[in-house]
């Protein structure tokens, strides 16, 4: 069995399709470095991501793909809960590739159905991180909030908030896979934190590390969400559907 190891990021992929079609070798599987290797992988290629190469694969793929399709598949590579992942999304490129009609509403083809129905969940999940995003003030005047998502949804949000909160510094950060976004009011990069604190692996901050006026601010906000609530139209089953349980450690308002 051949087997194709990349890094798991989107570009990455693109470089396995590429090396697929330059050593003309179609792997039986295609997995992250971090994934364990089967007992039966005979000869393992490591795909080293070449920014040359992904870009000639995505060009390619802008002509036989429509653009909401092609930024459908960036946004599926970031799906978490798919087992074997870069094997379905290097199939779904190779079809496109091999077939002269487009295969993006083919349907009927497994591997398609799949890819779409995981971009929805994708989606999904980054637009409820949007919406239930809680930010947290500190005594540096950094807004601090952290998420728990399924899927890695934080790069495709990132954006978003640079563009809605860019008068202040803050941090968004992934407790999940243990990294984030910091914006310095100019620009916006990734970071780690090497040794997490206990009250972030909470999401909730301690009261030294807290501005003078968030916890003021928490309790306004907590007063307004219970001032707003009509008893008589509370809907526990609707409410977990629409905000699900897992963001709510995070909710100022839920605390």
């Amino acid at each position: 069995m051949t087997f194709f190891v990349y890094d798991g990021t989107f570009e990455g992929l693109l470089c396995a399709v590429f090396e697929s079609y330059s050593r003309k070798i179609v792997p039986d599987y295609v997995i992250f470095e971090k994934e364990q290797l089967s007992l039966f992988s005979d000869d393992v290629v490591s795909i080293v991501s070449n920014a040359e190469q992904a870009t000639r694969v995505w060009k390619g793929l802008q002509k036989k793909l429509s653009a909401s399709a092609c930024s459908m598949l960036a946004v599926t590579s970031m799906a978490s809960d798919y087992p074997d992942l870069g094997s379905l999304l290097f199939r779904y490129v190779r079809k496109t590739f091999d077939t002269q009609k487009s295969i993006e509403t083919n349907f009927g083809d497994s591997d398609v159905l799949v890819v779409s129905k995981l971009y929805k969940k994708v989606s999904r999940e980054s637009n409820r991180v949007i919406q239930f995003v809680r930010f947290q003030k500190t005594v540096d005047n950094i807004f601090f909030a952290p998420i728990d998502p399924i899927h890695n949804v934080l790069p495709l949000v990132v954006k978003h908030f640079t563009n809605r909160f860019a008068d202040q510094k803050w941090v968004i950060y992934d407790m999940r896979r243990h990294y984030g976004y910091y914006f310095d009011l100019k620009t916006t990069q990734e970071i780690i934190f090497e040794n997490l604190q206990a009250d972030l692996e909470s999401g909730k901050l301690s009261e030294n590390v807290l501005a003078h006026d968030e916890k003021l601010f928490q309790q306004l906000w907590k007063t307004y969400f219970k001032s707003m609530t009509i008893k008589e139209r509370i809907n526990p089953k609707l409410h977990r559907q629409n905000l699900p349980k897992r963001f709510w450690k995070y909710l100022t308002e839920k605390q």
